[in-house]
């Protein structure tokens, strides 16, 4: 243990260890420090589509960069050797979201620094990054004017709705809604059509919301649609 401790101190990347027990090191870091950043993009993302793919390649790409310059270590001929395979091979896949090449920058910086054996800087790094990522997710920073979904209902005033159905609709609608955002209001003689965009006190609670409303007098259609999560960019 106390060996592995001053690997991890000592390993500056200035004379690399090209043993094999320092390259299993390497990729076995690259592994867990890659799964890190797998788990952290899977939980916060946010896109409008996810690739099972992409998240798998987080963890390979780090292990591939980290096996790349341990292969090169101060070889220059080695390193241009892989500059020049590499330019004959030709990536098309485009990266629609800004925030996925962040997270593949991540993942080839976490590589070279494995690779280059400074596994203090690797892991500090990561987890300065990860914990940043989980901030940024958890406060929704970033988002303006969030909504869960959108609320329709009708209301019939010749049904004899009077001030107290009125109130008993308004106090239905505070105890399940935190937020609320007119959209649209439709009149067609006594029937009123009402449309909201809403942010809901506990999302699993939307039926009861529903429920609540159609045992309004004069209330009735009442549909509620909620947004998908991974809709949001």
């Amino acid at each position: 243990m106390d060996s592995l401790i001053q690997v991890l101190r000592g390993a500056d990347g200035v004379i690399p260890d090209n043993s094999l027990s320092t390259m299993a090191l390497s990729l076995l870091l690259a592994f867990v420090l890659g799964q890190l950043i797998a788990w952290v993009y899977l939980w916060t993302h946010g896109g409008l589509s996810y690739s099972r793919t992409f998240t798998q390649s987080l963890v390979l790409l780090t292990m591939v960069v980290s096996l790349v310059m341990f292969v090169i270590g101060n070889s220059i001929i080695t390193a241009f050797g892989l500059i020049g395979a590499l330019a004959i091979i030709r990536f098309r896949n485009v990266l629609k979201d800004t925030r996925d090449t962040v997270f593949v920058f991540f993942a080839l910086v976490l590589g070279m620094a494995l690779g280059s054996q400074r596994y203090q800087a690797a892991i500090m790094g990561a987890m300065a990054l990860l914990l940043v990522t989980a901030y940024l997710h958890v406060t929704s920073f970033g988002t303006k004017g969030h909504f869960d979904g959108h609320l329709s209902y009708r209301m019939d005033s010749g049904q004899g709705t009077d001030s107290g159905a009125l109130a008993a609709l308004q106090l239905q609608l505070k105890r399940f809604c935190r937020r609320m955002k007119p959209i649209s209001e439709r009149r067609s003689g006594s029937v009123a059509e009402y449309v909201y965009q809403v942010r809901l006190r506990d999302r699993a609670r939307g039926g009861e919301l529903l429920e609540a409303l159609r045992a309004v007098p004069g209330v009735g259609e009442v549909t509620l649609v909620l947004r998908d999560e991974l809709a949001e960019i």
